[in-house]
């Protein structure tokens, strides 16, 4: 049953994997620091490494998808991050494709006997 757990486990992690851009992108549309972007997936159900999370908040940022602008009035500087124009272009149609996949997706199971 170990072996079970552990396949199931990694094919899981793949979903995840791929279901975390659509999850950082759906709550920046107010800015947000990436240790608050942790505790607010945190708290919908989505569990983020922040090992994961910055180097993804950066990635999006140089595909020009997110715009960031550092606030230095705290006692510890923090950069915030928020969709850009073509972020929320890009946002929404990776939102119609989730949906048709979603769709297409519980035809197929619901008719595989899944």
């Amino acid at each position: 049953m170990t072996e079970v757990n552990e396949i199931i486990n990694g094919l899981t992690q793949e979903l995840r994997r791929g279901t975390i851009i659509l999850g950082v992108l759906s709550q920046l549309s107010e800015p947000q620091y990436g240790y608050s972007l942790v505790s607010v997936l945190e708290e919908k159900g989505i569990s983020v490494d922040p090992g994961t999370l910055y180097p993804l908040l950066r990635r999006l940022e140089k595909q020009q998808l997110l715009e960031s602008q550092w606030d230095t009035n705290e006692a510890r500087p923090r950069k915030y991050y928020s969709l850009s124009p073509l972020g929320q272009v890009v946002y929404q149609q990776l939102c119609l494709e989730w949906r048709n996949m979603i769709s297409s997706l519980e035809g197929l199971i619901d008719h595989g006997g899944g």
